[in-house]
C-alpha cells in the first residue's frame, strides 16, 4: 500500500464518522421538532377554549358595568331630587319653624324667670364672645345657687 492509498482510507473513515455524527444529530433534531410540533398543537387545543372563556367573561363584565352605570345615573337623579326637595322644605317651613321655636323659648324663659322670681339676666353670668371663643366678663364674682357672690 502506498501513502496515497492510506491517506484515502483515512479520509474515507473520517468521512464515514462525520456522516454518522451528522446522521445522529439530524435524527435528534427531527425528534425535537416532532415534540415541539406536538407541544404547540396541545397548547393550541387548550388555548382556544381559554380564549373563548376569557371573551365570555369580558362580555359579562361589560354587561355588569353597563348595569352599574345605569344604577349610578339613577342614584344621581334621586340625589338631585332629594336635594331639591330638602331645599323646598327648608325654605317653606324653615322660617316659620324658627319663629315658633324662638317664641317657645321666650315663653319658657319668661315662665321660668317668673317662677324663680329672679330676673332672667341676673341668672346668667356675663361673657363676651370674640370670634368663636368665650371670654369671662368683668370680675364681679359668680353667684352660687343661693344667689350670693363667691
Amino acid at each position: 500500500m502506498s501513502g496515497g492509498e492510506v491517506a484515502g482510507i483515512l479520509v474515507a473513515v473520517f468521512w464515514a464518522i462525520l456522516v454518522s455524527f451528522l446522521a445522529v444529530a439530524l435524527v435528534r433534531l427531527a425528534q425535537t421538532l416532532r415534540a415541539t410540533t406536538k407541544l404547540v398543537a396541545d397548547v393550541t387545543d387548550q388555548a382556544v377554549p381559554l380564549l373563548a372563556d376569557a371573551s365570555a367573561a369580558v362580555r359579562s363584565a361589560q354587561t355588569q358595568i353597563d348595569r352599574v352605570d345605569a344604577i349610578a345615573t339613577d342614584v344621581q337623579e334621586v340625589t338631585s331630587n332629594a336635594s331639591a326637595l330638602s331645599t323646598t322644605v327648608a325654605s317653606t317651613f324653615g322660617g316659620p319653624l324658627v319663629k315658633v321655636a324662638a317664641f317657645g323659648y321666650g315663653v319658657r324663659r319668661a315662665l321660668g324667670a317668673r317662677r324663680d322670681d329672679v330676673p332672667a339676666p341676673a341668672k346668667e353670668s356675663r361673657r363676651t364672645v370674640i370670634v368663636g371663643r368665650t371670654v369671662p366678663g368683668t370680675r364681679r364674682g359668680k353667684r352660687n345657687l343661693r344667689g350670693k357672690r363667691d
